[in-house]
């Protein structure tokens, strides 16, 4: 039951916002942090779940379940509202509602939330409860469900509370992600009819649909479906054009959930459905995803050097970053997979601790221009140490989370990918100068203009002290982390080529890309 309140918990604390509009920023804080104590008590009283395999069932139908509960939802069409976590699931839940919670703190300073004030926080609770939902659903119906309920509170972020090209981005982003989310709804019709066809059950239980036996060429064709939808989510090259604009164009509050959370719910949905589900074909797309990670390492971070707008080289920081977690799940090794995870959770950390220095900059000086910028630690000193350490930690400096994500994912991809991994590592190096040119343009340097009071809020304070000690503590005890994750690790090792093949073994894969002939 404490699944289903989870869910109902935003759901309802949104609607009561909206309704009792001069309180609903304690109601979204109250609602928030119960729903994060509920996670965290979960999630802490299960360090690790052992993995029971099943003789004779697919990959990943031997995990057990912390939490599990399932409620007839369609039955004539064998749909179920089937919600249930494990250690990976939960680490996302807590993440998810952790920076929620500070995107609510954050907004009693932000003056653009203070237009519609209830209607925001309406918003902004749904938001998070679709990506709750998105990482309790078993039921591919359901998941799907909840992939498109993110979408509808994100375009009203954005379209309301957003920046003078808000309808411009909004519109891009919802039609970049419904049209592919749309790919992903016919894949999943068509693995439910042919389960249907060989057991006589028609389902859209995963457990279920993890017994399909499929053609390499029928699952390439489903598989691409799903890459379709979680590509672009992600964002990966080359489906990120609608990215500079959607996260430029946010409120502060709804681009530190889509950079931070949102995008990751495309990761999660790779580790979770992609891969177990069409094994053979994730393989032999294994090349190319690798190829398009590391396209997107180095060409974002060549776009974001280049730009002269601060939110928009964040943006482009963050899409680079991306190809990493893109790099590791197609890596297929066990080291890559558990720095995939790590990834997810200290990206998600640092780009939110960016995006929010952003948005208080935003807020003191009207723009983010950073002609306009430098010399800001003579007034701001507090926001310039903290704007710092998210600065190092997006450089992958030692003793920060993204530090050991990266050398992870690279570690594990060097075992198969000699070649990508090292392209990949040049990435580390861009990273250097594009954030360094943060600190350097924004806090450094000659002052251009005049600042009284402009430094860090208590409240403010208090989010990034929350920011600054979660991708601390993640680089320093990222053990806590792989440990909850470990059978989930194990489960796709199932999936990986063996660690002690060569790169050259890889060739059968590359060359039977049937969906490309």
């Amino acid at each position: 039951m404490i699944l289903v309140w989870l869910l109902l918990i935003p759901l309802i604390g949104g609607v009561m916002a909206w309704m009792f509009s001069g309180l609903s920023r304690w109601i979204a804080t109250l609602a928030v942090l119960i729903d994060l104590v509920l996670a965290l008590q979960l999630w802490l009283s299960h360090p690790s779940m052992p993995i029971q395999p099943v003789q004779g069932t697919a990959i990943g139908a031997g995990l057990a379940w912390i939490a599990e509960v399932q409620y007839r939802w369609i039955p004539l069409l064998g749909a179920s509202l089937h919600l249930a976590v494990d250690g990976f699931s939960l680490l996302m839940i807590v993440l998810t509602l952790f920076i929620g919670l500070l995107c609510v703190w954050m907004s009693w300073h932000d003056p653009v939330s203070r237009e519609k004030t209830g209607f925001y926080h309406f918003h902004l609770l749904w938001l998070i409860a679709g990506m709750v939902g998105v990482f309790m659903a078993m039921d591919l119906l359901l998941f799907y469900f909840f992939w498109e309920l993110m979408l509808i509170p994100m375009f009203f972020l954005i379209s309301i509370w957003g920046g003078a090209q808000r309808k411009k981005a909004s519109l891009k982003f919802f039609l970049f992600t419904q049209f592919s989310g749309l790919f992903m709804l016919i894949a999943i019709l068509a693995l439910y009819v042919l389960h249907g066809r060989q057991t006589g059950l028609y389902s859209f239980d995963y457990t279920e649909l993890l017994g399909t036996t499929l053609s390499r060429e029928v699952a390439g064709w489903l598989l691409a479906g799903f890459l379709l939808a979680f590509l672009v989510k992600l964002p990966a090259f080359p489906f990120h054009s609608w990215l500079p604009d959607t996260y430029t164009q946010s409120p502060t509050g709804g681009v530190a959930l889509l950079a931070g959370v949102m995008s990751k719910t495309a990761a999660y949905g790779m580790l979770r459905f992609a891969l177990p589900l069409f094994p053979e074909a994730a393989r032999m797309f294994a090349p190319a995803m690798v190829i398009l990670g590391v396209a997107g390492i180095l060409y974002g971070a060549k776009l974001a050097y280049a730009q002269s707008d601060l939110k928009r080289l964040i943006a482009f920081s963050s899409f680079s970053h991306m190809g990493f977690i893109l790099l590791g799940i197609f890596s297929m090794q066990e080291l890559a997979y558990q720095g995939v995870i790590i990834e997810m959770v200290a990206h998600a950390i640092s780009i939110t601790g960016l995006f929010f220095v952003a948005g208080m900059l935003q807020v003191r000086l009207q723009h983010t221009q950073l002609d306009a910028m430098g010399g800001f630690w003579e007034y701001m000193p507090r926001m310039g140490g903290v704007a710092m350490v998210f600065v190092m930690a997006s450089l992958g400096l030692p003793g920060l989370g993204n530090f050991v994500a990266e050398f992870l994912i690279l570690a594990g991809a060097f075992q198969v990918h000699v070649v990508w991994t090292v392209l990949a590592s040049l990435g580390l190096i861009a990273s250097m100068i594009y954030s360094l040119v943060i600190l350097q343009r924004v806090f450094h340097g000659k002052s251009k203009q005049t600042l009284t009071h402009a430094d860090l809020k208590p409240l403010e304070g208090l989010v990034m002290a929350c920011l600054v000690a979660a991708i601390v503590w993640i680089g320093f005890f990222p053990q806590r982390i792989v440990r909850s994750v470990q059978p989930v690790v194990q489960q796709l090792k199932q999936i990986a080529v063996k660690q002690n093949n060569s790169a050259a073994d890889y060739e059968w894969v590359w060359n039977d890309l049937t969906l490309f002939k």
